[in-house]
């Protein structure tokens, strides 16, 4: 299903089931430019709350890191960021060292369970590539850490549209419904958002 990105983030900001938003960022190589000012207008469904908590599964994405600090310092967040490069993963813990919002570990997405110190993300960001035969439990797993009631947002490039269909069956296995197609808001990727059904997968 199609929809313009106005009408989705009205139905956003308008509903107040949506408790928790994963973001997943899929991508085949590099991950390519993502438009700023889109992000930030992207960011605006993030709904003020104290103690409020975003995880991030990433490879290491520069931009995008800096982009999610910068936001969870001004808002005071818990930004958690869960990086699969080992390299990558140093050099961000050092750079946020003195920085409480933010806090990053090498991560493995072949872990058996993804919940870590017991804790649960109202926002999940995965910018991370996810092998497609790895696509299955990583949801399975993902679903496990976010509270109920929440939305997955995954990109992926424009024009990838088996890999569109196979990511919406996916999700409909693994228990988040209203699946919905954006194809208006970045220039190189296509957003899926789905929402996690309460009550049921854990």
């Amino acid at each position: 299903m199609y929809i313009q990105v106005s009408t989705l983030l009205f139905q956003l900001f308008s509903s107040t089931r949506f408790k928790l938003i994963i973001l997943i960022f899929g991508y085949t190589l590099a991950m390519k430019e993502i438009e700023q000012e889109k992000l930030d207008q992207l960011m605006e469904i993030i709904k003020p709350a104290p103690a409020l908590r975003i995880a991030h599964m990433c490879d290491g994405e520069e931009e995008m890191i800096g982009s999610m600090s910068r936001f969870c310092v001004e808002n005071g967040y818990e930004y958690q960021i869960n990086c699969m490069d080992a390299s990558a993963s140093a050099i961000i813990s050092e750079r946020y060292r003195e920085v409480p919002e933010v806090r990053c570990i090498h991560f493995n997405l072949s872990r058996p369970k993804y919940m870590i110190q017991g804790k649960l993300y109202e926002y999940l960001f995965v910018t991370a590539e996810i092998p497609e035969s790895m696509q299955d439990s990583f949801l399975k797993k993902a679903h496990s850490i976010i509270k109920n009631d929440g939305l997955i947002l995954i990109f992926l490039p424009k024009k990838a549209h088996i890999e569109c269909d196979v990511w919406m069956q996916l999700l409909e296995t693994h228990y988040y419904v209203a699946s919905s197609l954006i194809d208006d808001l970045f220039e190189n990727y296509s957003l899926i958002i789905s929402k996690k059904m309460h009550g049921w997968g854990e």
